[in-house]
């Protein structure tokens, strides 16, 4: 029994040896296998020698056109429509009639009234010549003279109401939406007809906060629409955005006049053009190169065949690419690519 124990003991023994040696092996095979970098290997990078050049300080922003004034037309008063006199994609102009109401109603009671005040102003005639034969009380007279105003007043209001039958357009424009037809009743509140007037547009571009100080109220700017891409514009400044949309940027609106030879549809998709026109030199290098680690931005020098990490300052960005003022001089030589495995005072090898 004793001598069975010892020998299990003696095969455990051996077992546990056996796993140690072989996760041993297996650990200096890993070892073997995994990428020790060579600090003292040069990194391959890309790299741009700093130049003064002359920046062309341009911005492009997308926006859409939109009508200058659309309006749904309703009736003031109530009454079934008699005659649709446009139809969709009819260009009309102000004071066109453009609905007719039926009114013989209210013709009806306008005739009336003008019976009644026939028959008023004959007897204000009459109680005239009494009281100053003093054949009748003066009383009698004031009450036909009052009777007579009153009658006048209704004719006017029935007047009034005769002409808001006929729904005439508030302003030039072209006719966008027919809600309603012949026979149909017509009431306050009610839409029947949409004008959109074209004639002059309004474009809408939402700009980037950083960008707002570009545009100006009542400055004229270069505005072109998609679908006439060679056709340049002019579009000024009508209002700049006091709040941020969704997007947190804000929207600037231009005004553009809408010539007959190129009829730019709302909705439609247009750009507007930002020039300085200034020509300043100064050192611009791709926004890929800059570092933003710390409170300042940084890129990468090439001194003695090394990089050296060194901050700059950047004044703005042009889309893609950054506008140094201060940190880098003429000569200079930064890495643009490469930056992997890469931190300063490591050895660097430029691609050709």
């Amino acid at each position: 029994m004793k001598l069975k124990r010892i020998i299990w003991i003696t095969i455990g023994v051996a077992l546990v040896a056996a796993m140690i040696l072989k996760l041993k092996s297996n650990k200096d095979t890993t070892q073997e296998m995994v990428y020790h970098y060579d600090k003292e290997k040069p990194i391959m990078v890309g790299v741009d020698t700093i130049r003064i050049i002359s920046i062309d300080d341009s911005s492009v922003y997308t926006g859409t056109f939109e009508p200058n004034k659309e309006t749904k037309i309703s009736s003031e008063v109530q009454g079934k429509i008699n005659s649709i006199l446009v139809d969709l994609g009819n260009y009309v102009s102000k004071g066109q009639p453009l609905i007719q109401l039926d009114n013989s109603l209210l013709k009806l009671q306008l005739q009336s009234v003008e019976v009644q005040i026939e028959g008023l102003e004959d007897d204000v005639k009459r109680f005239t010549i009494l009281t100053q034969a003093d054949a009748v009380q003066g009383v009698q007279l004031e009450k036909a003279s009052l009777g007579l105003k009153s009658a006048k007043v209704q004719k006017a209001t029935l007047i009034e109401q005769i002409s808001k039958t006929t729904i005439r357009a508030p302003f030039n424009g072209v006719v966008t939406a027919k809600l309603n037809e012949e026979g149909a009743f017509a009431a306050p509140g009610i839409p029947l007809l949409q004008i959109t007037d074209i004639s002059n547009l309004r474009f809408t571009v939402n700009v980037p906060e950083n960008d707002l100080n570009k545009f100006q109220s009542g400055r004229n700017y270069s505005v072109s629409a998609d679908v006439f891409p060679g056709t340049e514009l002019s579009g000024r400044v009508a209002m700049i955005g006091s709040k941020a949309n969704i997007g947190n940027s804000f929207p600037v609106q231009l005004r553009v006049a809408n010539t007959k030879n190129l009829s730019i549809k709302s909705g439609m998709f247009g750009k507007v053009n930002l020039t300085s026109g200034k020509g300043d030199k100064g050192i611009l290098i791709p926004s890929s190169a800059i570092m933003e680690s710390g409170e300042k931005p940084q890129v990468y020098l090439v001194k003695d065949g090394k990089a050296m990490i060194h901050d700059v300052t950047i004044s703005r960005n042009l889309g893609n690419q950054s506008v140094v003022s201060g940190g880098l001089q003429e000569g200079d030589v930064i890495i643009t690519s490469g930056f992997i495995n890469l931190s300063s005072g490591m050895n660097v090898s430029i691609e050709n």
